[in-house]
């Protein structure tokens, strides 16, 4: 075989095994990120009541590419069990924060869910990988447009994204199964108590931006009323709001 028809067939090869190369390393990435999401999950379960995430949670959290949601700068961290920056001042919540989370909705394959503070849009992600539709929105305009792309590129066609002040909620697609806040108030804002559906689930971190923040889990009573529970303490970027509104 000539020597041309080789080192083309050689060049080739090389070509083809480099994104499975890179798939490969990916995958095993994220296995070791969900075996860390699963001993987090052990060691706090005692304060979440979530000793273990259910498996078609553990299953997205496996499938999303974190990497895609994050800074080129941060590649090589995607798979850290850690927050990260993903500029504007805002960051991507640590895996195992984001699988908590996620769990303590009990997200099913009919679900309509909320987000307030779509970010980098993994967290949506992950969603729609459980749920039947997910509406999120974000205040930061560059953030969210990105996020709005990126899950378009990613075949994510269960997404809607908004840009816009969360606090209101999204009155027109609701009421909603359950909803998740990924921004501290300084209190559960009322109007999404107002869209949540009886029976449904809200979680969102609570705290001012000086005080200790909690994990609340919000539960939606047949008759209207509301329990909620208290889970880890956490710390969250303020949920902002558009000028001339009070939070």
């Amino acid at each position: 075989m000539p020597a041309v028809l080789l080192s083309a067939l050689f060049l080739l090869a090389v070509t083809h095994s480099q994104p499975s190369d890179a798939q490969d390393q990916r995958a095993a990435a994220r296995a070791r990120m969900v075996a860390e999401i699963a001993a987090m999950a052990r060691e706090t379960g005692a304060e979440t009541g979530r000793p273990i995430f259910s498996d078609a949670v553990m299953a997205a959290m496996g499938k999303v590419p974190r990497h895609r949601f994050v800074p080129a700068s941060q590649d090589n961290l995607a798979y850290e069990n850690r927050p990260l920056p993903i500029g504007e001042g805002q960051t991507i919540s640590q895996p195992y924060i984001v699988a908590l989370m996620t769990d303590l909705l009990d997200p099913k394959p009919t679900d309509t869910v909320l987000e307030v503070g779509t970010g980098s849009g993994y967290q949506a992600a992950v969603l729609a990988e459980l749920v039947a539709k997910v509406y999120t929105i974000e205040i930061v305009a560059p953030l969210g447009k990105r996020a709005l792309q990126l899950l378009g590129e990613l075949g994510y066609r269960n997404v809607d994204v908004r840009i816009g002040d969360g606090y209101g909620g999204w009155p027109a697609a609701a009421p909603f199964d359950a909803i998740i806040v990924t921004a501290a108030p300084a209190a559960v804002p009322q109007p999404l108590i107002d869209q949540l559906k009886p029976g449904g689930r809200m979680v969102i971190p609570v705290g001012g931006s000086s005080d200790v923040q909690h994990l609340l889990l919000v539960e939606k009573q047949s008759d209207g009323r509301t329990t909620t529970r208290r889970t880890l303490p956490v710390r969250f970027v303020p949920l902002t709001r558009d000028r001339g509104t009070k939070q």
